[in-house]
């Protein structure tokens, strides 16, 4: 189910080596997946919208697989089926979700109607294309969510429009007393910097109150948009918490070995919890999680040996800064500059 970062190599990693007798399949409401890694270009205008999609299809006529184009929306773990928004339901043996997560904000009023969510990526590079293409002289851009996400997004959204001839105003809001939370020292430093250089405004200690078609409602005051993006938060896909299977805060509960209270179902990336050693929702354990997905897979079908997946606590950030320059966060360094950006996008690529 989803066709994440980490299904997404489990494709890739089947196909060089397909299991006899088994029939894999892969569900997924659409026919490719945006790896999220080259967002913040893609809204920059480094990156086309095609140069960030995994092409499922591609992908699963190589790991010889069936792709559904629809959407999983429960489980029924007693008769071992996946239920479908639009065909009915799948028989499995075995199950691994990797759907992902929402960034939207469903306890504000007027989210849902005037704002954008960054997460699942939907409609957002599209209405993004779309507010560029209106040519507003002095555009309002206010990013909801102060964390390296909401940063880049930020930094991204200021430099595309000023690529565009544009004047834009573009304001970050965090409830906390301090932005990018998690990101060392020197990193944090640069990134503000770098924020700064670019015209995009930081207010932090702010609580959001309401969403307007025009503007943003904090406690206190208000703030004009004419674009707001939600990167605040992660939220969990609502059925989720109805399959049966153990949750923490609607994710999906799994051990070392990616299993879930019921195994036969496995899961990974984003939507999952991982109760033996939680981290923050990132796209680098997705990817680290694949060859451990994946090998667990096949021992759960050929009675082998399962490996233990422990996540690294520090590991190395490369966080885009609207042109192409990046900043390197690990061990509380601060570098930064055009080449990193450049290994960035070799990694991304």
């Amino acid at each position: 189910m989803g066709g994440g970062h980490a299904h997404a190599l489990v494709l890739r990693q089947w196909g060089r080596a397909p299991m006899p007798g088994v029939r894999l399949t892969v569900i997924d409401p659409n026919p490719a997946a945006p790896y999220t890694g080259m967002l913040p270009g893609h809204i920059a205008g480094h990156y086309a919208r095609d140069a960030m999609m995994i092409d499922l299809i591609r992908l699963a006529r190589f790991a010889g697989a069936r792709l559904i184009l629809d959407r999983a929306v429960g489980l029924d773990l007693t008769g071992r089926r996946v239920l479908l928004a639009g065909q009915g339901a799948v028989g499995f043996d075995l199950a691994s979700i990797d759907i992902g997560i929402g960034s939207g904000l469903p306890d504000v009023p007027g989210a849902g109607d005037h704002a954008v969510a960054a997460k699942p990526l939907g409609s957002y590079a599209d209405r993004w294309a779309a507010f560029v293409a209106r040519g507003l002289p002095r555009p309002r851009v206010v990013v909801i969510g102060g964390g390296t996400g909401g940063v880049e997004l930020a930094m991204a959204s200021a430099f595309r429009l000023r690529q565009a001839g544009c004047d834009p105003c573009v304001t970050v809001l965090e409830q906390a007393p301090s932005a990018l939370p998690g990101v060392g020292r020197g990193a944090r430093a640069a990134l503000l910097s770098r924020m700064e250089a670019l015209g995009v405004r930081l207010k932090t200690s702010v609580h959001v109150t309401g969403i307007l078609p025009d503007r943003v409602v904090l406690t206190d005051s208000e703030v004009a948009s004419d674009f707001t993006l939600t990167v605040a938060g992660a939220q969990p896909q609502a059925w989720l918490s109805a399959t049966g299977l153990m949750t923490k805060n609607g994710f999906v509960t799994v051990g070392p070995t990616l299993q879930t209270s019921d195994p036969a179902v496995f899961a990974a990336g984003d939507c999952a919890h991982l109760s033996h050693a939680p981290r923050p929702k990132a796209g680098v354990f997705a990817v680290r999680e694949a060859p451990f997905l994946v090998h667990n897979l096949r021992a759960a079908l050929s009675g082998a040996q399962m490996k233990k997946y422990f996540p690294q606590r520090d590991y190395l950030k490369l966080i885009s800064c609207g042109d192409r320059i990046a900043v390197a966060d690990k061990a509380g360094l601060r570098l930064q500059g055009r080449l990193l950006w450049r290994w960035k996008d070799r990694i991304d690529r």
